[in-house]
């Protein structure tokens, strides 16, 4: 049986973040993203992709090199909500806590 495919989005902010890199670094990070959010969003086992405790609705997480990016499940889509650098991801966790969950939906609406 074929695994469903969903549908991955950015939200404007992951776009510019995506935008910001270098093209030889956003290439394969983008590669991942369709790669694994398409067919797997949750994980499985041993994943790249983990849910991160404390949010709700619930928030996952993806390694991809130095880089991480963070989405929600809305349905039949995966919205990317940020990408950025391991070392910043802290900052970037805690702006992303503060922001009420609805925004997103309405983000995605768009």
């Amino acid at each position: 049986m074929r695994e469903k495919r969903l549908k991955v989005i950015f939200s404007p902010a992951a776009a510019r973040d995506v935008e910001s890199l270098e093209t030889a670094a956003a290439i394969p990070l983008v590669k991942d993203i369709q790669a694994y959010l398409e067919v797997r969003p949750i994980p499985f086992g041993k994943s790249r992709i983990k849910k991160l405790a404390g949010f709700e609705p619930p928030l996952f997480r993806l390694r991809s090199g130095d880089f991480r990016a963070y989405s929600r499940i809305c349905g039949d889509e995966v919205v990317i909500l940020a990408v950025t650098r391991r070392k910043d991801s802290d900052k970037r966790l805690k702006r992303i806590a503060e922001k009420p969950a609805s925004r997103y939906r309405q983000e995605k609406s768009r």
